[in-house]
Order: structure tokens, then sequence, then C-alpha cells
């Protein structure tokens, strides 16, 4: 279990480590879990919550990526194709396999992509997960009932993985820390310390929450911060050019009802040459994304008008019952760390998702780039890109096999406790505890009381958002329902983690103010 009071214990009576991650996200926790499981006595420090960036906002996709096939990155696609089949065996309790639907409206579309899908599944080579299929038309209405069917020829029907993102970098995180990790959130590196080499010895950490300054040693430290990779680049050298060309992507929720199927919709060329989805998720359907070059990060990005409109515009193309603005429950975006190429000109759409290595003058070795699927690959390949410079003792990687979580079968997807695997019983022996707790924290969401004080006590939740944003995902699937759980959340939490009732307050009004970014 997971107990942030202990793992400031363990950083303190910790003299060094071996390796230091910055960064609480996908790569930084499947760098942490592989570093870990390796032997190494492992830190990883976030500056705001797990996954509370890129990791919590993708398309909740875990896949090879049709779009790099179509660009000829056929070296990533398999790579990819791997690891997705690697996470579905993994983490069955939070990976599993979606078909998808692509409608064809031509005689020369059915073939191309017909075509194009089944290499798709010949380069998974032995991690496949089904035979591409053509469909007829009527087998099509049969798969999406909401699809156009003027001109409507029938279809291709494909397998790829889907997963929670979020859930997993809890339990990247809980299964790296079995393992003998620590893992810090709300920590964030003030400084590096040199020595008279200007070689990194150590850092400086800040406890967000108490204020409270460490200083760490370290053999190796490691920055995957995704999009915020410059700004610890730029603290260990001020003169450090900028690498990476953020990508802003957008998603809409709607109600499963406007959708009518538990098949995905795969289009494979929106107006501006992009592929978009529409993907059953909890019992909504998340329907994205954009590509959308930016200039200024931020923790918490913006949905852009226009963003929201082109994928309203693109969906109804296809759908004959068509949706509006008053249709999306939530939206949220979230940043690609794409690496800056020559050549690549303002498009990010046509910057590759490979991940780059890239080691300081000080030894500060920073991995940014790369998708969630291949986030494992990415982790073995920073590890052992350490070891090759002599900074760790030669161990090999295990995590190709490790089971992530802990989970067993047979895994009851009918219900929304599939996310906690074999931690499910834990929560609900809770209820027992306190009778209220088996009550829901809204009417309309399976979501428990017992849930809320299981996060809190063993999953390191200690804001209102990190409960409703990534421990549960309410935020994302219904915003005015999450607003509405607000003030019940914070007060169970507010008995657990004995704070005041200003400190609920102001939980409530932060999270109610963080909420609005999330409707229309």
């Amino acid at each position: 279990m997971m107990q942030r009071a202990k793992m400031i214990e363990n950083m303190v009576n910790t003299p060094h480590w071996q390796v230091v991650v910055i960064g609480g996200g996908a790569t930084g926790l499947g760098t942490a879990l592989d570093a870990a499981t390796r032997g190494y006595r492992t830190l990883l420090v976030e500056q705001f919550d797990f996954a509370k960036g890129t990791s919590s906002r993708s398309t909740k996709l875990v896949h090879g990526g049709v779009r790099y096939l179509a660009q000829g990155n056929l070296k990533l696609v398999i790579h990819a194709l791997k690891e997705r089949g690697r996470l579905l065996r993994n983490a069955p309790h939070l990976a599993h396999t979606q078909q998808f639907v692509v409608p064809v409206y031509s005689f020369w579309s059915k073939w191309f992509y017909y075509l194009g899908l089944v290499f798709y599944d010949l380069l998974a080579i032995g991690w496949g997960l089904g035979r591409t299929r053509w469909l007829s038309k009527k087998k099509t209405i049969a798969a999406l009932p909401f699809i156009k069917t003027g001109n409507l020829k029938g279809g291709i029907q494909y397998t790829d993985g889907q997963f929670d993102d979020s859930r997993l970098c809890i339990d990247l995180a809980a299964t790296a820390h079995r393992y003998g990790a620590t893992l810090l959130n709300y920590a964030a590196v003030k400084a590096f310390t040199k020595n008279a080499d200007n070689q990194i010895e150590g850092l400086i950490i800040h406890d967000q929450l108490s204020g409270e300054h460490y200083n760490v040693s370290a053999d190796v430290v490691i920055n995957a911060t995704g999009v915020f990779a410059h700004s610890v680049m730029a603290m260990d050298n001020a003169a450090m050019p900028e690498i990476i060309a953020p990508s802003q992507g957008v998603h809409l929720v709607i109600n499963q009802s406007k959708f009518q199927s538990k098949q995905a919709l795969m289009v494979p060329k929106t107006t501006d040459g992009r592929v978009l989805f529409a993907v059953p998720w909890h019992h909504k359907v998340i329907v994205g994304t954009t590509d959308t070059p930016i200039e200024q990060i931020s923790l918490e990005p913006k949905a852009l008008e226009e963003e929201i409109q082109f994928i309203i515009d693109n969906y109804n193309i296809y759908a004959s019952n068509p949706i509006s603005m008053k249709d999306v429950e939530s939206v949220y975006a979230g940043l690609r760390p794409l690496v800056k190429k020559k050549g690549s000109g303002k498009s990010t759409s046509v910057i590759s998702r490979d991940h780059f290595i890239l080691v300081a003058s000080s030894g500060l070795i920073t991995i940014t780039g790369g998708k969630w699927t291949t986030y494992r690959r990415m982790a073995d390949d920073v590890l052992n890109h350490a070891i090759q410079l002599g900074k760790l003792p030669k161990k090999k990687a295990i995590t190709a096999t490790l089971p992530i979580g802990q989970w067993n079968w047979p895994i009851p997807y009918d219900t929304h406790w599939h996310v906690y695997g074999t931690h499910a019983l834990l929560i609900q022996q809770l209820m027992q505890e306190n009778a209220a707790w088996e009550q829901r924290i809204h009417p309309n969401y399976p979501y428990t009381q017992a849930e809320v004080i299981w996060f809190v006590r063993n999953e390191m939740a200690v804001r209102v958002e990190d409960v409703l944003a990534r421990r549960i995902r309410l935020l994302l699937l219904d915003a005015h329902a999450a607003v509405e759980a607000a003030p019940l959340v914070a007060r169970l939490m507010q008995q657990e983690l004995q704070q005041t009732d200003d400190w609920r307050e102001n939980e409530i009004n932060n999270f109610t103010q963080l909420a609005q970014q999330y409707m229309l």
C-alpha cells in the first residue's frame, strides 16, 4: 500500500539512491518500475499528482498507431504492437481488446483500408489480437447503428487495445513500490547539486504540501517530465535549446445513447488528414482527437473552440444522429511531447512519436517523445543507456512479462470494480468499517465512498482533484456530476486527512474552478 508519510520517511532515511526519476507520468513511472525490478535503489518525484499531465488525457487506446503506418514509420508500429500485446497480457484488469469499424463509401477506399489494416495485423508478428474482416453494408450498420448509410459500401472491422490511463499509472506506482521503489507526489525538484566537475550528484526536493526541503544524492538522475522536460534541462543548463514541439490533442465525451454501439468508429482521414476515433469507454464515448501546435505549455491545457467544432464536424460527417455542443458532457485536452526534427515545419502531425534520449554534460539523462503504448520500451531503453554510460551496474530488465497491479482471473468486466484488480475486495471490506461508505458519491455513477477512503489511505490522493480526475474518472466522464460530487468527496477526505473546514471549502472551490474547463 502507498502512504505518503511512509514515502517521505523512506526518502529521508535512504542516504543514497542509484536512480532518481523526475516525473510521475507513464514514462517516469515505467522507468521507476523497471529500475526497482532490476534491483536498483529507486526514488521517483512528481511535482503534482501521478498522471496529472498528458498521461491521464490520452485517447485511452493501446495501439500500434494506424496513422504512423500511413506515415511509413513501420519500426514504431512494430514496437508498439508488441508492447500492446505485452500490456494486455500484463495488466488485463486495465487493458483489453476493443473492436473498431472503418466505414467505407467507395470501392477504392474499401481495398485501400482493408489491405492497410491487414498489413497492420501482419506487423504484430505473433502479438495479433484478431483477424481484420470485411463487413457487408448490412453488418456495418448492425455494428454502427448511427452510421450514415448513403453510398455506404460496407466496413472494415479490426481489433486494437483500450485501457484506463491514469489507473494504469497508479498500478505502475504501486507495483514499483512493491519492488522497493519510493515514489512521492507533490514533490518538486528545485535545484541540482553538483561536484567540482559540474557532474550532478543529487537534487533538492521541495514537498509542496509541508513546505519542507530535502537533499537527495543519486548516481543517475532521469528527466521523464514529458512536455515539461525543457524546464528540468534548463535547471541544469540555462543555455539548453528547446527540443520539444508540444502539440495539443482534444477529446470530447458524449453519452453512449448518441452512439448506440459497443464497437468503436475509426475515421481514417479527417478534413485535416488525421485519424478520428469514437470509442466506448466507461459507458461513455470518447471522440477525438486534434493535433494543434502550441507555443505555451500549461498544466491544464484548454480546448480551443475551433478544436471542439472540428471534432463535432468530422464526427457528424459519418453520424446520422449528429451531435452538437450541448451533447458534450466533458472535454479534455492533453499535450504531446513531440521532439523537434528538421524539416517538419510548423505541423506537429508529421513529427514522429519515436522517443528520444539526451545525455547532458552534467550527466542528466532526459527521455521524451514516445507514446503511451511504448512506455515500457522507453523505460528499458533509458536504463540500458545509463548502464552503457557506466552509471549503473549491469542488470537485465524483467518488465516484459511482469504483472502490473494485482489481479486474478476471472476479471469482473461487467462492473466498475475491475480496475482495482484484487484490491476491489479490500475496498469493499471498508464498507463493513462504516456502513455509510457503501453509499455512492453521485446517484448516476457507481463510485462509492469506500473508494474515496481507499484512495486517501492507499493511493496517496491528497486533493479532491486527485480522486475525481484520476483515481476515478468522473471529471472526464461528466464534469457537471464531478462538481456535484465534490463536496461529499471533500468531506470524506477532510476526515481522513484530519484537515480543517477551511481546507475543505478551499478544495471544493478549487475543484469547481478546475472543472469549468471541462464543461462547454
